[in-house]
């Protein structure tokens, strides 16, 4: 990760970076359009950022997500997409270049699987 910028900065410059090799990778991917209630890198965003957060449920978050992290959602939009097959083949595609861009930048820094299971641990 690099260190000066914010967590939050890193996880969109890493969702868009992986985003845009996946729509790279694939000549006509069928999961290519364009949703308008919630796009689908903001939906890939919010995904990492539920991971992460410390709240009880997904409805939880949601109800934070406006005050800690800018974006108002429906309810309905959120879990509607949740189910989207559309969208699990674009989140399959989306996690093939998302490790490829964590390998990268694991070997870019020479670190020691040692050092990796550091960054891990709590």
């Amino acid at each position: 990760m690099l260190k000066d910028l914010p967590l939050s900065e890193h996880i969109h410059q890493h969702c868009n970076e992986s985003m845009e090799r996946a729509l790279l990778a694939e000549r006509h991917p069928l999961w290519a359009r364009s949703c308008p209630e919630l796009k689908d890198i903001d939906f890939i965003r919010l995904g990492l950022l539920r991971c992460i957060s410390v709240v009880d449920s997904g409805r939880h978050f949601l109800q934070t997500s406006e005050q800690i992290y800018g974006q108002l959602l429906p309810h309905s939009t959120y879990f509607k997409s949740l189910k989207s097959h559309r969208r699990t083949s674009m989140l399959e595609a989306f996690e093939q270049q998302s490790y490829h861009l964590h390998a990268e930048t694991l070997l870019r820094r020479a670190m020691l699987p040692h050092e990796i299971l550091g960054l891990l641990s709590p």
